[in-house]
Formats: structure tokens, sequence, C-alpha cells
């Protein structure tokens, strides 16, 4: 039952987490091909090519957050094995860094985009790091010794 019931949080969790990636990267998408090309007009030559960067660095992470989230699906629903999933090719791909000096000078929509994508990417990283950490599995006869202690 255990089991069942932390496949079921996981379930939902990637779900929640998948949705508000696409959201996220529906919301980026018609920022900077929108509003932000004409915020970006705005800046100086070099604040332009680091808008330019930062909407890519957007794109990397959530394109790496969805490709995880994905492959999480496919676990639950019996289309990839764990191990699989466990592969470097499967895991959460790096996301570039943000410089906190360069997002300083950007539009403040553009700067919330960013430090929303960055977010979610840490909360998948996590998600991603704990499929290293080993399920400990008591013996049979620990189980057993504490099947007794609990009857007595």
């Amino acid at each position: 039952m255990r089991g069942q019931q932390t496949a079921t949080i996981h379930r939902r969790l990637v779900d929640s987490l998948y949705v508000e990636a696409m959201v996220l990267a529906d919301e980026a998408r018609g920022y900077f091909d929108q509003l932000g090309r004409d915020e970006r007009e705005t800046l100086d030559a070099l604040n332009r090519v680091a808008f330019s960067c930062e909407s890519l660095k957007v794109t990397t992470r959530l394109m790496h957050i969805i490709a995880w989230l994905l492959t999480q699906r496919a676990v639950d629903v019996g289309e990839l094995a764990m191990d699989e999933a466990r592969s470097p090719a499967r895991r959460l791909g790096p996301a570039p860094e943000s410089d906190a000096a360069l997002l300083a000078e950007m539009p403040v929509q553009a700067v919330g985009i960013i430090r929303s994508s960055i977010d979610l990417y840490r909360r998948v990283a996590r998600l991603d790091s704990s499929l290293d950490v080993p399920l400990v599995v008591p013996s049979p006869a620990r189980r057993m010794l504490d099947r007794l202690a609990g009857a007595f």
C-alpha cells in the first residue's frame, strides 16, 4: 500500500510540475516573442545581447525540465524502466547560469520569467537527485523481529 501511495504522490507531483512548466513555457514564448522584443530594443547593446541570451537560457532550462518530466511519466505508466530513467542521457540536463548583475538591468517581466525558470529547474533538480538515494528495504529478518517485538 505504501509503495502505491508513494507512486500516486510522485505521479501527481510530476503532473503538477509538468503543467507549471508548460504554462511557464507559454508565458516565456509569448513574452520573448512579442512584448519582450519591444522592451529589448530599449536596452543598450550589451544588455540586448544579454537579454537574448537569457531568453535562450530560459528555453534551455524549460526543455530540460519538460524532457525529465516526460521521462518520469513514462516510468509511471510502465513505458520505461526506472533503471533506464536513471541513465545519464535521461537525467535532468545542466542548466546555464544567469548573472545576477545582468538581471538587474533587465525589464521586470523578463526577470520574473527568468527567476521562475530557475526556481522550477532547482525544484526538479532536487527530484532528479533524489533518484540517486537508495531506498532502504529492511531485511526479512529485521521485519520478523519487528513483528515479534510488536506482538509482545
